[in-house]
């Protein structure tokens, strides 16, 4: 009990004044119950840092998914609420980023340590917010977060590589790609740790809808209508590896060239990210190729260097593959072969709970099985030719 309502119970007792319902919170019209339980227009002006910025739009993203796909894929809302529309809408302008559950508002700004003077390991990290899912939400995205922890060398080695260029310093460009290189090795390893971490019945049949958007989603053809900022219903694309900016940096330094079509998506994506590294992707594009530099000089160990980043890069990119497969494919055969099956048995498998609509599509919209093939591909195509030729995948 608060001092406050201690002092003014005490207050009555001791007075000739009429004892009041109302000291104690209770209406005379509805009793204990809360009266008009509704939330007021929440207000974004005293948000100022970008960590407050940040973490509140991480707040409302997980809101709106949670509003959006409460009752599954049936039925699907049609319009945000103007309380949670409006102060979405104004703080995703401020932020640069859009009204929905991204990539940098899931993995990048949902952690903190549980021990504070502990280190930077998958033991030591939490969730700020969740979704449905339970720990399998958890070992999700904070294996998603070592991945982009795993990423801190090679994004420091960037601009080495940048400058080694510009001033032809051979020798410092091929020690940067070779620091690029285990980077990216250890990328790969971490986002093999998902098969330890989640269950691939949970994350297809649970999780992986509050994670869909309102963009080529048969779910939602129409969109989403955001109440008090427009009257049309707006169009956006759910969360997506494909929103993180690691492996755009990647494709734009060692110049990886998508074709249109899984071009036209990755673009999209860059849209999913704060400006600042939507800008540095950017930036990196604008400098001097790369490869050009690598394929104009005869360095035995600067053409090995940049032909070790291409082939772990690959090898990451097959990895995803894998995950896919794993976590997507499989579960959604398995969920078309229960839906042929008896109602009983479809009833007892998690995977069944998946949205019909997006077992052929990723969060983000796209078909994802090719997409994810046809970018993989794009990336073995830009080995150099002695090598490319020597070295094979599976299409």
């Amino acid at each position: 009990m608060c001092c406050s309502l201690r002092r003014s119970m005490a207050a009555d007792k001791d007075s000739t004044a009429p004892f009041s319902l109302h000291v104690y919170h209770v209406s005379e019209e509805l009793g204990f119950i809360l009266p008009e339980p509704m939330m007021p227009q929440l207000s974004i002006q005293f948000l100022q840092r970008h960590r407050e910025l940040r973490l509140a739009h991480l707040a409302l993203g997980v809101m709106t998914m949670g509003y959006v796909w409460q009752e599954g894929e049936i039925d699907t809302v049609k319009m945000l609420p103007r309380t949670l529309a409006v102060p979405y809408w104004e703080l995703s302008r401020r932020l640069g980023l859009p009204p929905i559950l991204t990539h940098a508002d899931a993995v990048l700004a949902n952690w903190r340590k549980k021990d504070p003077k502990g280190p930077l390991d998958i033991g030591n990290l939490e969730l700020l917010v969740s979704i449905p899912g339970g720990e399998n939400v958890r070992g999700f995205f904070i294996v998603t977060l070592m991945v982009e922890l795993a990423a801190i060398p090679a994004l420091k080695s960037i601009p080495k590589v940048i400058n080694g260029v510009r001033c032809a310093d051979t020798k410092a460009v091929a020690q940067a790609l070779g620091d690029i290189s285990q980077s990216i090795d250890k990328m790969a390893k971490c986002l093999r740790l998902l098969h330890e971490h989640v269950d691939p019945a949970v994350f297809y049949g649970i999780m992986r809808i509050f994670l869909s958007g309102w963009k080529d989603n048969p779910c939602m053809p129409k969109g989403l209508v955001y109440e008090g900022v427009q009257t049309e219903p707006m169009e956006y694309s759910g969360g997506s590896a494909a929103q993180s900016s690691l492996l755009h940096c990647f494709d734009e330094l060692l110049g990886v060239k998508h074709e249109a079509k899984s071009g036209a998506f990755l673009t999209c994506m860059r849209n999913y990210m704060l400006p600042a590294h939507k800008q540095l992707i950017r930036d990196i594009s604008l400098q001097p190729s790369l490869r050009t530099f690598v394929q104009q000089h005869a360095d035995e160990e600067l053409i090995e260097a940049f032909q070790e980043c291409i082939t772990k890069l690959l090898a990451l990119r097959t990895n995803h593959i894998t995950v896919v497969t794993r976590f997507i494919t499989i579960p959604a055969a398995k969920a078309r072969r229960l839906r042929n099956q008896s109602k009983e048995a479809e009833a007892l498998e998690t995977v069944s709970m998946a949205p019909v609509a997006l077992e052929e599509r990723g969060t983000g919209g796209t078909g994802i099985m090719s997409f994810l093939k046809t970018v993989r591909n794009e990336t073995r195509d830009t080995l150099l030719p002695a090598t490319s030729k020597a070295t094979t995948h599976n299409s």
